[in-house]
């Protein structure tokens, strides 16, 4: 029948995965960036982003299941959501491929 639980676990499952997503494509994406780009976008250094992106992606596959509402999930996607809209673009904007 209806079981309201498994649409629950459904929805915790869908969001824990998509948290993953976009931390790894953060991640991944802050490797393909010179460092100097980060330095020419007044941004934290190259450095500073891998690692505090590379905590946040070690923290959601270790504590991969916990809550997504858990206090280290939610500040690496915060994290890497802040690198996504504001550092990448500045970047980019810089950086010709």
């Amino acid at each position: 029948m209806f079981d309201i639980f498994l649409i629950e676990a459904y929805v915790v499952l869908a969001v824990t995965f998509i948290a993953l997503g976009v931390k790894v494509f953060a991640f991944v994406n802050a490797l393909l960036w010179p460092a100097e780009a980060y330095s020419a976008a007044n941004k934290l250094s190259k450095p500073a982003w891998l690692a505090i992106l590379g905590v946040a992606l070690a923290a959601q596959v270790i504590l991969i299941q916990a809550s997504p509402l858990n206090f280290l999930h939610l500040i690496g996607s915060v994290a890497a959501i802040v690198y996504l809209v504001d550092v990448r673009p500045a970047v980019s904007a810089l950086t010709r491929r």
